[in-house]
This record gives C-alpha cells, sequence and structure tokens, in this order.
C-alpha cells in the first residue's frame, strides 16, 4: 500500500498514467464511434475527482504545443481557402459558428448556467479541442469548463456522424447513386490495362497531345520496352504495333481502348522503386493550379495519379485544383521526379525534413505574441494569451512553409505526433483541475446541459446543411462534406467517405475546415470576454 501511495503521490507518475488509461478508454469502439485522446479528459476527471495531482505546467505546454500544431496544420490552407472560394467557405462557417451560439444563449438564457460551464458546453458540442484549449487559457478555474465540454463532447461527435448517415436515406438516396456513377471513382476501382497500338492512323502522333484531347478520364501512363514498362515521357510518340499502360475505370477504359487498339496479355515489369515518389506541396506558385495548367508532363516529365489531402486519398482529373500541403503521387523518370520535387516542393519523409530550430523559434514567437498587451480606443488593454499568440504565428509559418533555408512546416505524421502529445497534456491537466466538481456540477445540471449540448450540435449541423444544399445549391456529396468541415469533425468525414468512393467529400471539407477551425477556436474566446 505504501508503494501505491507513494507512486500515486508522485505528479508525474499520475501524468502518464492518466494518459496510458485515457489513450485505452479512448480505442474502445462502439459501432465504429471512439473518444481517442478525448479518452484522456474522462480518465482525468476521475482521477482529479480523487484528488490526484500533475506536474506544475504540464498543461501551459501541451497548449502552446497543440495550438501551435494546428495552427501549422491550418496554415497552409487557411489564406489559400480564403482567396480561392472566401465566401463560400467562410460564410458556412460562420453560419455553424453562430446557429451554436445563438442556440447556447436561449439555453444560458433559459437554464441560467455560469459561464464557464456554457463555454464548455459549446467547445464541446462543436467537438473541437481548439476551442476548449482557447478558452481555458483565459478562465483562472477551469472546473467547469471542463465539466461543460465533457458532457457534451460524446453526442458532439456521434450527433455529426448520424447526420451525415440519415440525411442520405432521407432526402438524397437517388441523388447519390447519380452522382456516383457520373463522378470519376476513386483508386480502388482503378484499372491498369496494357493495350496493343494497331489504330494506324496514330503512328507519329505525340502520345501526351493525344490523351489530352482524347482521353478525359483515363491517363497513358508507361509504354513497354523490351519486358519493362518505362515511365510516359511528353516526347514520346505512338509506334505500330506498340504496348501502353492506360490507367482508368473499365467503361473509359473500353472507350479508349476501342479507340487505339486492343487489350494485351503481355507480361511486363515496373521499376516501382525508382519511377514513383509522393511529394509534399509547399511552392506558392504551385498552389491554386490545375493540374492542367502546371502540364507535369510537359514541363517536368512525370504524371500525378493519386493526391492524398486531409489524409484521404483520391485521383485527379486535369481541373483538379492543387492545395497546399498536399501529398502528391507521381510516376516518371528519376531525373524527372528529382525536379518536379524540387519544383513543387519537398518529399514528404517524415521529420527529417523539419528542423526543431523552427519549432522552437515558432513557439517562442508565439510565446511572445501571446503576451503582448494591445487595446481598442475606449477598451482595456489584452493579450492574446498562450492560445492567441501561437495560433497566429503558426498559421502564418504554416502559410509560407519556410523562411529562407529554414523549414516551418512540419509534416504530418511528425505534426500528428508533436498535436496528440500537446492535446493529451493539455486534456490531462484540465481533467484533474475540474475533476473535483464533477459530480456537483453534473448532479445540478447533467441532463439540462446534455440536452442542450446536443441541440447545438444538431441544430447548428442542420442549419448549416440548409445553406450548403439550398442556398449555396451544393450537390449532395459536395454538402455532405461542408457539413463536416463546417463541424471540423473528422470522423463524420470518415464516414461518409468510408461509405461513398468519391473525392467530393473530401475536397470540400478540406475548403471549409480550416476556415472553420479558425472561427470556432476564435469563438470561444470571444466568449469568454463576453460571459464573464
Amino acid at each position: 500500500m505504501n508503494t501505491v501511495n507513494l507512486l500515486l503521490g508522485n505528479p508525474l507518475f499520475c501524468l502518464f498514467l492518466t494518459i496510458g488509461l485515457g489513450l485505452l478508454v479512448g480505442k474502445i469502439s462502439i459501432k465504429g464511434i471512439n473518444l481517442g485522446a478525448a479518452g484522456v479528459l474522462f480518465v482525468a476527471l476521475v482521477m482529479g475527482h480523487f484528488g490526484f495531482r500533475l506536474p506544475d505546467g504540464c498543461g501551459k505546454i501541451g497548449l502552446v504545443l497543440f495550438i501551435y500544431c494546428i495552427g501549422i496544420s491550418a496554415g497552409g490552407r487557411f489564406f489559400s481557402a480564403l482567396a480561392k472560394e472566401g465566401s463560400r467557405a467562410f460564410i458556412l462557417a460562420l453560419v455553424t459558428t453562430i446557429s451554436g451560439v445563438l442556440i447556447l444563449w436561449g439555453g444560458i438564457s433559459a437554464l441560467d448556467l455560469p459561464s464557464d460551464i456554457s463555454i464548455g458546453l459549446y467547445a464541446g458540442a462543436m467537438s473541437s479541442a481548439p476551442a476548449l484549449a482557447a478558452a481555458s487559457e483565459s478562465l483562472t478555474d477551469q472546473s467547469g469548463l471542463i465539466v461543460g465540454y465533457g458532457i457534451a463532447y460524446p453526442m458532439g461527435i456521434i450527433g455529426i456522424i448520424l447526420f451525415v448517415q440519415i440525411i442520405p436515406k432521407i432526402i438524397y438516396r437517388r441523388q447519390i447513386e447519380e452522382e456516383l456513377n457520373n463522378s470519376t471513382s476513386e483508386e480502388e476501382v482503378l484499372l491498369n490495362v496494357l493495350v496493343e497500338v494497331t489504330n494506324s492512323a496514330l503512328v507519329g502522333r505525340r502520345i501526351a497531345e493525344f490523351g489530352h484531347k482524347h482521353l478525359h478520364r483515363c491517363q497513358i501512363a508507361r509504354r513497354l520496352q523490351g519486358e519493362r514498362l518505362l515511365p510516359l515521357a511528353y516526347e514520346d510518340t505512338f509506334l505500330e504495333n506498340q504496348h501502353i499502360l492506360m490507367v482508368g475505370r473499365e467503361e473509359d477504359l473500353q472507350l479508349a481502348i476501342d479507340l487505339i487498339g486492343q487489350r494485351s496479355d503481355r507480361d511486363y515489369v515496373r521499376d516501382i522503386e525508382h519511377e514513383r515518389k509522393e511529394v509534399q506541396v509547399s511552392t506558392q506558385e504551385f498552389i491554386g493550379k490545375t493540374i492542367n495548367e502546371i502540364a507535369p508532363l510537359q514541363n517536368y516529365g512525370v504524371m500525378i495519379t493519386r493526391i492524398a489531402r486531409y489524409g484521404f486519398t483520391f485521383v485527379p482529373e486535369r481541373d483538379t485544383v492543387i492545395e497546399g500541403r498536399d501529398v502528391i503521387r507521381i510516376i516518371g523518370r528519376p531525373e524527372g521526379i528529382k525536379n518536379f520535387a524540387a519544383a513543387i516542393g519537398h518529399q514528404s519523409r517524415g521529420h527529417e525534413n523539419m528542423e526543431l530550430l523552427s519549432l522552437t523559434v515558432g513557439l517562442a514567437l508565439g510565446v511572445l505574441l501571446g503576451m503582448i498587451p494591445f487595446s481598442l480606443p475606449g477598451s482595456e488593454a489584452i493579450t492574446l494569451g498562450l492560445a492567441g499568440g501561437p495560433l497566429i504565428i503558426s498559421l502564418i509559418l504554416g502559410h509560407f512553409g519556410h523562411i529562407g533555408k529554414l523549414v516551418t512546416h512540419i509534416p504530418r505524421d511528425t505534426r500528428k505526433l508533436l498535436q496528440d502529445i500537446g492535446l493529451v497534456f493539455f486534456v490531462a491537466d484540465a481533467g484533474i483541475k475540474g475533476g473535483a466538481a464533477f459530480v456537483e456540477t453534473f448532479q445540478l445540471y447533467g441532463l439540462p446541459l446534455f440536452l442542450l449540448g446536443t441541440a447545438i450540435t444538431l441544430g447548428s449541423t442542420l442549419i448549416t446543411f440548409l445553406v450548403a444544399a439550398y442556398g449555396f445549391k451544393l450537390s449532395p456529396l459536395a454538402t455532405l462534406g461542408a457539413i463536416c468541415g463546417s463541424m471540423t469533425s473528422t470522423p463524420a468525414l470518415g464516414s461518409v467517405t468510408s461509405k461513398y468512393q468519391s473525392k467530393l467529400p473530401v475536397i470540400n471539407y478540406a475548403t471549409i475546415y480550416p476556415v472553420a477551425l479558425i472561427i470556432i477556436t476564435l469563438t470561444a474566446k470571444v466568449l469568454v470576454g463576453i460571459l464573464n
């Protein structure tokens, strides 16, 4: 018993015990839904209820690291999203936020809720950990904030997932089927077909130019030389009885094959190791351009076959717009791959592309900015704090990706790890502090808080759906992606993409998500000032 008391009395041991148990709880899945890192919050609430303590300052370190990584993640697309489709993305994000705030305001008036609980409820109903982080930094006593968040969060996740699953069954069943039939399918249904050129009228014509004019939904990617398939070069021409590799859907390929020649069953070998790479977009001159405008085959001798955006992969078309931080798969000759990677950004190879110096400098600048007081005429001086300062700096650094030779962008896998570490440190500390008052507050407000949180989640989602579908007249799949983006709900997007093999939800999610993320986070910060 003395050993147990000694261990539980050690704040550092309690920190990692809380995080470990919380992550185990977060892995428990019911119907494909789990709490993830939020499981740490609920374990911390229990630990806090029994009086355990964590090391001083771990919550602040977690907060700064988490917010900084969020800003780096969003910065690559935040400004470009505003520039490209600023009005629509901004309006949908604003509709979601204002709807949630108005429903919250009505609940505060009806239930006479304390301000800290109300703000936590809003952040939880929006399933927004950044909003919780921004609000907590401005409150001395965080117990009510954490309780409100903990009560509303589960339904904040589940409610949006149920909404995007139910709406198609009620309204969109036939429309989605038609949209899927008319859209380019994803990589799971793409075929690679070897074709023999038998159309003599094509002999001598440049393959790339022919494909550009006549093959809209499939590509000629390689040509057979001996028994090896080599990447296609812009200068390559059709030869009599030549064998080429085409990529596309069955129905599109059949039309192209009839035009070019006939299917072939010859054996071939591809040098995947040296002729295929994944590179990440970070050069501003490429962001916002279509693949057709970049002309990668003509200018660099490579072809773009896949694009990964926010962890979801889709097959691009000629009019697909490249966005910052896209990870694109290219095939081509080694020299062409090297030149294209240098032009469009850098190879996505993990933490070796991130300089620790840039991370620490960025964090220091963010903390410094957060300490600087400023005021508007007639108002008291305020500071951006540990949430606002790092957020602004990271958005700027995430947008540019580098300062001279210093890389400020953090590759996705590394950023995700740092972001998760920051999040679990922050929520563990917040949960411990809020645990002491959790039982008392839940007994006093439990059911009304849960119902109000549900109303905020479903009400703001429904209003956003109506504006997207009937105001902007987005297609069904685009509307589902817009809902997920405006509610910053990656789990909901996952449920959509697992059911419908289309890139439209991902593209609309990626456009709106960074704008909504920042607006919801800043709104939580503003609510603290208004309600306190």
